[in-house]
C-alpha cells in the first residue's frame, strides 16, 4: 500500500488537444464518464452525475485546484465515494494532478493521485484498489477518446 497512484501514457495528440479533452468539462465528462454541470473554474467546486455503467446514481464533486494551460489540471475529491448512504465530507480528499508534456509523438499525459494515507484506514485499501484501476482504464478512456475525435 502506499499513498499515491501514478499512471503514464502517451498520446498521439499534441499538448492543446490533450489539454482540450482534460479542462473543457464537456470534453472531460465524454471520456471520464460523468456529466458536469458547468465548466471547471480554479477554486470552484464542480459537480455533476457519474455517466459510467451501474454507478449512474452517484453524484460527481470535485474542487478545481489549478488550471495552468498546457501542464498542469488539478483537482481534490473524495476517492471511492460510491456509497450513497455515506457521508463522505468531513473525509480528507485526495489529489489528482494531471501533467502534460510534449514528446516526439505527442503529449505524455501523468496522471498523479495522492493524499491516500489521510484516507480513514478501514476505507484505504478498497478506495486505493478502486482508483488505481480505475485510473489505468481512464488512461485507455482518454487515449481511445482521442484517437476517434481527431
Amino acid at each position: 500500500m502506499t499513498d499515491r497512484i501514478e499512471q503514464r501514457i502517451e498520446l498521439k495528440a499534441p499538448v492543446a488537444r490533450v489539454w482540450r479533452a482534460l479542462t473543457d468539462h464537456r470534453e472531460f465528462g465524454e471520456w471520464f464518464r460523468v456529466k458536469i454541470d458547468a465548466p471547471f473554474v480554479p477554486g470552484e467546486i464542480s459537480r455533476g452525475n457519474i455517466a459510467y455503467p451501474g454507478y449512474e446514481h452517484l453524484k460527481w464533486e470535485a474542487v478545481v485546484k489549478a488550471m495552468e494551460p498546457e501542464r498542469l489540471f488539478s483537482f481534490t475529491w473524495h476517492p471511492a465515494a460510491v456509497d450513497p448512504k455515506m457521508d463522505y465530507s468531513k473525509e480528507p480528499q485526495t489529489l489528482v494532478e494531471f501533467r502534460l508534456e510534449k514528446t516526439a509523438e505527442g503529449t505524455r499525459l501523468t496522471v498523479t493521485e495522492s493524499g491516500f494515507d489521510k484516507i480513514p484506514a478501514g476505507r484505504r485499501p478498497e478506495a486505493f484498489r478502486m482508483n488505481e484501476g480505475g485510473w489505468a482504464e481512464q488512461m485507455k478512456n482518454i487515449e481511445r477518446y482521442l484517437a476517434s475525435k481527431s
